[in-house]
């Protein structure tokens, strides 16, 4: 690829994510735009997505590595993988779980982009929960019988009140 078209890939980004109004800045690497997306269970998810010599590719944080049941979050996130399109699952030397992927520029287009941030915000959101309550069930239940025990706010819990609650102050 030209340098033209890496130009060409780098100012498409910039005036889709300004399009769609997603708030982006210019990340630290050289071609690199850092959007958040808002979520639905994951409240936002920050995307990177680096503009190479010939690829475009994308890195999005998703959870970080499970404090237990890791055999049952590992499958749980290869299965999905098996359904994903052009993206899919790693984990980081410290067990942290990102949606990554790599496109050719020459594929890249306004409706391309779409179907990229639309992936990865799936791909992070989508699960989040399941993934919760798989690999950190049990701090969540301590959270939520300390929350309770002590009169505090299960706002931010409610979605898992019927894994969670026992119907009395000590869990």
């Amino acid at each position: 690829m030209t340098g033209s078209e890496r130009e060409r890939v780098v100012r498409l980004l910039q005036e889709h994510l300004d399009q769609a109004e997603l708030p982006w800045e210019a990340g630290s690497r050289d071609g690199e735009v850092v959007v958040t997306l808002p979520g639905e269970k994951k409240l936002k998810t920050v995307v990177s997505l680096r503009v190479g010599e010939h690829d475009l590719s994308v890195s999005a944080f998703v959870i970080r590595n499970a404090d237990e049941n890791h055999a049952e979050y590992h499958r749980f996130l290869l299965r999905r993988n098996l359904r994903m399109r052009a993206l899919a699952y790693a984990i980081d030397s410290a067990g942290d779980v990102y949606v990554t992927g790599r496109f050719a520029l020459a594929g890249v287009d306004a409706d391309r982009l779409d179907e990229i941030l639309g992936g990865v915000l799936e791909a992070a959101d989508q699960p989040f929960n399941e993934l919760l309550l798989i690999g950190f069930r049990t701090s969540m239940q301590k959270e939520w019988d300390w929350r309770v025990k002590n009169g505090e706010s299960l706002r931010n819990l409610e979605a898992f009140r019927r894994f969670l609650d026992h119907g009395d102050a000590t869990g």
